[in-house]
């Protein structure tokens, strides 16, 4: 077994080697400059690389990740990203993004044990309890990832009632929150119409955006 993992340095040199021959000059010009108009809120889940699922190039998107995707108001990392990306990058939209199949959301729903996670996780199992009436019509092989997308909704939710996205709204700063979903089945990302970009339109936003996921629910699993 690798103990220096060389193949990573390795994977590294030619990515950055091929990255620089097809753009002269690329590194150069990224390190002068970072000014993203976007913020991902997404899961740390290795299968969904937030850059390339979008077709982004480094400099191009801000990312924050956590195990999934949840945003909580004692939470300082997450606010602390959000605050620089609003007040020093200023980003335009934020995109809090669920994926399929997620394994916290799983977990949550099954009330698995599986470590110092669990503290982190009671965020999500508030969210299948305020749903939980719902959810339990919803058929079990699909009720998972209900729960992701009831989860997504609810964070973009929280975001919106940050201080930091509050205050650039007062100011008159355009900051857009959505609330997206990623299929892992077919690599396609899904808007589930929680758009929001005032302080007035986040409980009409909210409404529309859990008659998206109940209706998504209502019908046989799209491919």
């Amino acid at each position: 077994m690798s103990t220096d993992l060389q193949e990573l340095f390795d994977n590294n040199r030619a990515w950055a080697e091929r990255t620089e021959a097809r753009e002269p000059g690329f590194f150069s010009r990224l390190l002068r400059q970072q000014a993203p108009k976007y913020l991902w809120i997404g899961c740390s889940d290795s299968r969904v690389p937030a850059n390339e699922l979008v077709g982004l190039l480094p400099g191009e998107l801000f990312v924050h990740r956590n195990v999934a995707n949840v945003v909580v108001h004692s939470d300082l990392n997450c606010l602390s990203v959000i605050q620089y990306a609003v007040d020093m990058l200023g980003v335009q939209h934020i995109v809090v993004v669920g994926h399929s199949g997620c394994g916290g959301v799983v977990a949550a729903l099954a009330d698995r044990r599986v470590g110092v996670a669990d503290n982190w996780l009671r965020h999500v199992k508030d969210v299948r309890k305020k749903h939980q009436t719902w959810l339990d019509t919803v058929p079990p092989e699909r009720r998972v990832d209900a729960l992701c997308e009831l989860n997504v909704v609810e964070q973009a939710v929280n975001v919106c009632q940050t201080t930091i996205v509050q205050d650039a709204w007062e100011r008159r700063q355009t900051v857009v929150i959505h609330g997206w979903v990623y299929g892992l089945n077919n690599g396609r990302l899904h808007d589930l119409t929680m758009t929001v970009a005032g302080p007035t339109q986040t409980d009409t936003a909210y409404v529309q955006a859990l008659a998206t996921v109940k209706a998504r629910y209502a019908s046989p699993a799209e491919a």
